[in-house]
């Protein structure tokens, strides 16, 4: 499966610049590259800045996969290494993400007329809450992944009931941001996302201090 990523990750970040590179001549000479929370674009500039924007975006893409990807190599925690294989799908999926939304914003650059469907970028990053919670419940303690509080860290049992209860949040949580972003205006989204964000975060850390305190 790691080598299945490794050939297929390559070609998804290059998607967005092979876009860009289709549709050029099609592009106005002034394009948005900046949107407020609403979608409407309020900052413009010329193409040569929306193919800076994109190579710098699509290198932080690149550098967010291989991180994760090696991010075990350097951390002391004895368990580590088992956490590369989910570490790396993680990366992947983060990699999907930005390659879309880097695509939308090239798609509305093309339209200035058009909005920037931020609802749709707030379902993405629930999506994306959601397929961590799948694998959050199995990370091992790491000084990188997961909730890494200090109490959390220096307890196995902690971390492991701790995570096994995020994983649950982030999943229904994340399910739960997408449904709502892409089915209610846009002020109610923003709302909801940042609503539940806060509770799927605060519940964890809540319940391995009590767990800590508990132990001790």
């Amino acid at each position: 499966m790691n080598k299945t990523l490794n050939t297929l990750v390559w070609p998804i970040l290059a998607a967005p610049l092979a876009y860009l590179a289709l549709v050029w001549n099609r592009l106005p000479e002034q394009v948005a590259i900046h949107f407020n929370l609403e979608g409407t674009a309020d900052d413009f500039g010329s193409r040569q800045q929306l193919v800076i924007m994109t190579l710098i975006l699509t290198a932080i893409n690149a550098g967010v996969y291989i991180l994760l990807k090696n991010i075990y190599r350097i951390d002391p925690k004895r368990g580590a290494g088992e956490n590369k294989i989910r570490l790396q799908r993680i990366g992947f999926a983060t990699c999907l993400f930005i390659t879309a939304m880097l695509c939308m914003i090239i798609y509305t650059s093309m339209h200035n007329e058009k909005k920037f469907n931020t609802q749709f970028i707030f379902a993405g990053i629930g999506l994306l809450f959601s397929f961590i919670g799948n694998y959050m419940h199995t990370l091992k303690p790491n000084y990188f992944a997961g909730f890494r509080l200090p109490w959390i860290l220096e307890n196995e049992d902690n971390w492991r009931k701790t995570h096994q209860l995020a994983g649950k949040l982030f999943f229904a949580g994340g399910l739960l941001i997408a449904v709502i972003c892409l089915f209610t205006p846009v002020i109610v989204s923003i709302i909801a996302f940042f609503t539940i964000c806060t509770i799927i975060v605060l519940i964890p850390c809540i319940y391995s201090y009590r767990l800590y305190k508990q132990q001790q």
